[in-house]
C-alpha cells in the first residue's frame, strides 16, 4: 500500500511517501522520500509538491492507498491548510485517513515504555503536554493539554521527552531529567499512522478535525469581551 503523510503543524512542515509490505501485517514500512515544506506558504506548496513527489517516483494520486496526517497541536493556519488538502484528496479518492497527534508521535519515537510525557513548545511561555501509556507499539492517551512551563516542572511525570532544544537548559535547573529526540517529520508520522491504519483506527474526511488544544486568539478575545 502506498501512503501519503503530511505534517503542517509547525513553522515548517513536510510530506512523505511510504510503501508498506504487500499483504499488510505489522512489518516496518519503507519511507520512499520525505520532502520539506517551507513555513508560511503551505497553501501554495502542498498540492503541487504532492503531485511532483508522486510523479517523481512513477505514481499518480490513484495509487495512494491511505493518508496519514498530523492533526495537531500547532499552528492554526498550518493545520487548517494541511487538513483541508487531505480531506479533499481522501474524499475524491475514497481512501481512509489516519490522524495522529504530534505529541503522541514524540512519545512513541522516544522508545520509552510505561508512562511517557511528551512536550512541545507552544510559545507565550506555554507548552503542549501529552501524557500517554506506552506498551510496545500500543499507545493509550491519558491527556493532552496546555500548561505553563512552571506547571510542567511542578508535576510528577518522570519520563519527559521533547524535540525542543531549549528544554534541555531548563530541566536541570528544575531538578528534572528530560530526553531530547530528533525532530519528527512526515516520514516518522507515516510509521505511527501505519500502526493506526492496521488497527482500523481511521477517520472519514468529513469527520477529520484539528486538535488545536489551545483556543484561537479570536476565541480568547471573544470570551474576554463577555
Amino acid at each position: 500500500m502506498l501512503l501519503l503523510a503530511t505534517d503542517t503543524s509547525g513553522k515548517n512542515g513536510s510530506l512523505a511517501l511510504a510503501q508498506t509490505e504487500a499483504g499488510g501485517g505489522a512489518l516496518p514500512i519503507h519511507i520512499i522520500e520525505v520532502v520539506p515544506l517551507a513555513g508560511g506558504t503551505f497553501s501554495a506548496q502542498l498540492v503541487p509538491q504532492v503531485s511532483a513527489l508522486l510523479a517523481k517516483h512513477g505514481f499518480t494520486k490513484n495509487d495512494i492507498g491511505a493518508f496519514v496526517v498530523t492533526s495537531g497541536p500547532g499552528s492554526f493556519t498550518g493545520l487548517r491548510v494541511g487538513l483541508a488538502a487531505i480531506k479533499a484528496l481522501a474524499e475524491i479518492l475514497g481512501k481512509p485517513i489516519a490522524a495522529v497527534s504530534l505529541l503522541e508521535v514524540i512519545a512513541v519515537m522516544s522508545g520509552l515504555q510505561g508512562k511517557v510525557t511528551a512536550l512541545r513548545d507552544a510559545g507565550r511561555g506555554e507548552v503542549y503536554v501529552g501524557e500517554y501509556e506506552v506498551a510496545g507499539e500500543s499507545v493509550r492517551v491519558v491527556t493532552e493539554r496546555l500548561l505553563g512551563k512552571e506547571e510542567v516542572w511542578a508535576g510528577e511525570a518522570l519520563q519527559l521527552v521533547t524535540t525542543d532544544e531549549d528544554w534541555l537548559t531548563g530541566a536541570p535547573a528544575a531538578g528534572r531529567a528530560i530526553l531530547k529526540i530528533d525532530a519528527v517529520d512526515a516520514g516518522t508520522i507515516a510509521r505511527v499512522g501505519w500502526n493506526r491504519l492496521l488497527a482500523g483506527e481511521t477517520v472519514a474526511p468529513e469527520d477529520l478535525e484539528a486538535n488545536y488544544i489551545r483556543r484561537s486568539d479570536a476565541e480568547i478575545f471573544a470570551k474576554n469581551r463577555l
